[in-house]
């Protein structure tokens, strides 16, 4: 149920993500003219808090599962945020960011291996 929960936690943070960026575009970026505007808008407040159950998830993670194993466990969201990036917002993703989400992938792997 902890590695479900951990799943659970990677792709909040992920969809936070992914809501922010949509936000921000929705707004033009950020600056000092609209940053209340920013702050307030429906996608960056859904990114908070989307961020804040995850939060809470990630208590519930640390208090089953060692921090050696979560916390590198976690860093798979990276991985996924790239995905995210190319997939959601058609971004070109060199493959030096390819390689290197696939070395996380397989660090992930193997500090899972029992």
């Amino acid at each position: 149920m902890a590695y479900l929960m951990l799943l659970l936690n990677m792709l909040l943070l992920v969809a936070g993500q992914i809501s922010w960026k949509i936000g921000l575009q929705q707004q033009g970026g950020i600056h000092l003219g609209n940053l209340l505007q920013v702050l307030f808008s429906p996608l960056i407040l859904l990114g908070i808090a989307l961020y804040a159950i995850a939060t809470g998830l990630w208590f519930v993670v640390l208090s089953r599962l060692p921090l050696s194993l979560a916390y590198p466990l976690q860093s798979l969201a990276y991985a996924a945020g790239i995905f995210a990036a190319w997939y959601f917002f058609g971004e070109s993703v060199p493959l030096n960011r390819w390689i290197g989400a696939a070395v996380i992938v397989l660090g992930a792997v193997i500090i899972a291996a029992k």
